[in-house]
């Protein structure tokens, strides 16, 4: 499949050189570190001094873009219907205020972490939801191990499950009734499995998003370009629009048992009176996104798939998503994939699917943080290329969306990508400067200093020999 756009540049010698590297940059959210194993050397380098980590301490997030009409549309098709596609036959919620408990375990900085998303949820979406220490709660957050949760879900770095409180519990039952979420006709209490041994920013955007569904709605829809409510994992945190989501389900006007129709007739009031300005924004209504499409993508992604497999999918992802005449942010995903599949064995062809994946992200509002991940790819091709001033062009507003979307592994790449393009105008003190605050905030999203020192000296070997 040919893509649409040709590259800015060839350096196709130089492409091939950084292609290794550009491997090692791939950006995967709930992915972790995998076991660091040593390799025999006659001397080892000092380890870097790495600065205290970084943390985001006050949210920014941008009000929803879009129309109230098609909101409502994403209300009922969030909360009536499965990820697999089953239909709910009813809307259910927490009736009574919500209380919350942790056992286990906890990670470093979670209680941190668990209080500002509760203040959110309480400021934002207007919930009842607190913290309590013993007995009985609504909602338990068991902290284990991610061996502990792959025995139990071999594919989930995270997980939520109805009417249990511990893992052992949901172990007894998994098969029962009981957890099954086609059947919950009521939410009385939910258990949240969460890791305690990866790095912070995976803990917290688990966090976020188990704890979402469970107070809120089930499925994930792809067609959401702003919305942590979709299987892509572009957004780390609980969106604007996804506290407005949360906000609707906790209208006084609606309660459980309702049907789909009987919360659409009351939709259009409640989301003109949480957000009236979406009643002035012309609805853009994206169509649905076929299981053709969403199969083809997820089998793209999978680990345990040879490449010439998943590069298949991957393409047939693209190809659906070129036949259908879609020119939004699953297009542009389309091409993303294919890029960084293809930027070892064929660097200048995924650049071509990078580019492509530009145009597309350009003219849809609320894609960022879309556009952040993508700058990553283009800024070390200008970076490989010895293109300085391309790369921080690309690199400074994408920092900007990264620090906003509150991602810091993100953030820290990008930062360590402009240092090296700072090095290449000879601004080595600001690139100093720059590159030591990417360890901060590498160590919140990439967790061990061994991983952080590595991503660094990654980014830096993208630099062209001499420059």
């Amino acid at each position: 499949m040919d893509p649409e756009m040709t590259p800015r540049r060839s350096g196709k010698r130089l492409l091939k050189a950084a292609a290794g590297v550009l491997a090692a940059l791939a950006l995967a959210a709930c992915a972790a570190p995998a076991a660091r194993v040593e390799a025999p050397t006659r001397a080892a380098a000092a380890p870097l001094a790495l600065p205290p980590v970084k943390v985001f301490t006050t949210p920014r997030p941008q009000a929803p873009q879009r129309s109230n009409a098609d909101i409502a549309r994403d209300f009922l098709d969030l909360h009536f219907q499965l990820e697999g596609g089953s239909p709910l036959p009813q809307f259910t919620r927490f009736e009574t205020p919500i209380t919350l408990r942790v056992t286990g375990d906890p990670a470093p900085g979670f209680s941190r972490e668990l209080n500002a998303l509760l203040a959110r949820l309480r400021a934002e979406a207007g919930i009842s939801i607190r913290r309590v220490t013993g007995g009985e709660a609504s909602i338990t957050v068991q902290m284990v191990s991610r061996n502990e949760i792959r025995r139990a879900l071999p594919k989930a770095a995270c997980f939520v499950v109805p009417n249990v409180s511990s893992l052992a519990e949901y172990r007894r039952n998994r098969r029962s009734p009981r957890t099954n979420w086609a059947l919950l006709r009521e939410r009385d209490r939910l258990a949240v499995f969460l890791p305690n041994d990866t790095s912070p920013q995976e803990v917290r955007d688990c966090l976020h998003e188990e704890l979402a569904q469970a107070i809120g709605p089930l499925n994930d829809l792809y067609r959401l370009p702003d919305s942590i409510f979709n299987d892509d994992n572009m957004h780390a945190v609980l969106t604007g629009f996804d506290m407005l989501i949360l906000r609707a389900t906790y209208a006084p006007e609606l309660r459980t048992g309702m049907t789909r129709a009987q919360v659409a007739a009351r939709l259009p009031a409640i989301l003109s009176r949480l957000n009236p300005r979406g009643n002035s924004v012309a609805a853009w209504p994206l169509p649905a996104t076929p299981r053709a499409w969403s199969a083809a993508y997820e089998q793209a992604l999978g680990p345990q798939a040879a490449l010439r497999e998943r590069l298949r999918d991957a393409n047939k992802a693209a190809e659906i998503a070129r036949d259908l005449g879609w020119s939004d942010h699953r297009r542009a995903i389309s091409h993303y994939t294919l890029g960084r599949m293809l930027h070892i064995r064929e660097p200048e062809l995924a650049l071509q699917h990078f580019l492509t994946a530009q145009t597309y992200l350009q003219a849809q509002p609320g894609t960022g943080i879309h556009q952040a991940k993508l700058a990553v790819q283009l800024a070390a091709y200008d970076v490989a290329t010895g293109d300085g001033a391309a790369a921080l062009a690309r690199l400074k507003p994408a920092a900007a969306a990264a620090a906003a979307h509150e991602n810091a592994a993100l953030l820290s790449t990008l930062l360590m990508l402009q240092a090296e393009a700072l090095e290449l105008q000879g601004k080595t003190v600001e690139a100093r400067r720059v590159r030591l605050d990417s360890l901060g905030w590498a160590r919140y999203g990439f967790g061990p200093d061994w991983v952080v020192e590595a991503r660094l000296e990654e980014v830096a070997a993208l630099r062209p020999p001499g420059s």
